[in-house]
């Protein structure tokens, strides 16, 4: 079992940048796959992206891809979300999960973080 816990949202305006960070508790974290999503009101929780357990392999939800990057560090027991860019549209609640295996979909993931608010005003 893994325990996450998300920090690094904040505001910030539009064009700026904000660097999201989630903490693994637990001696497996090597071993787990990450993802990130976000959850705006009234909308469902989407798919931002992913990671292996290698950092070998990274996915990219088409609205972020050239503008986020993950990033993993095993020793740190910690996994990045590096956001540049940013548009108002990116407003949301930003969540890490954790699975074995790397998906894109929530339902994918057992282990979620208690979110991060990231609010992009314009």
């Amino acid at each position: 079992q893994v325990q996450l816990v998300e920090s690094g949202g904040g505001l910030v305006q539009a064009g700026g940048s904000l660097r999201l960070s989630c903490a693994a508790s637990g001696r497996t974290f090597s071993s787990y796959a990450m993802g990130w999503f976000r959850q705006a009101p009234g909308k469902e929780c989407e798919f931002v992206a992913a990671i292996s357990w290698s950092g070998g392999s990274t996915y990219y939800a088409d609205s972020v891809k050239g503008r986020f990057t993950i990033s993993r560090d095993n020793a740190k027991n910690t996994v990045y979300l590096q956001m540049n860019s940013l548009k108002p549209e990116d407003t949301a609640v930003y969540y890490c999960a954790a699975d074995g295996r790397v998906g894109v979909r929530p339902h994918e993931y057992d282990y979620w973080g208690q979110g991060t608010q990231v609010t992009v005003s314009s």
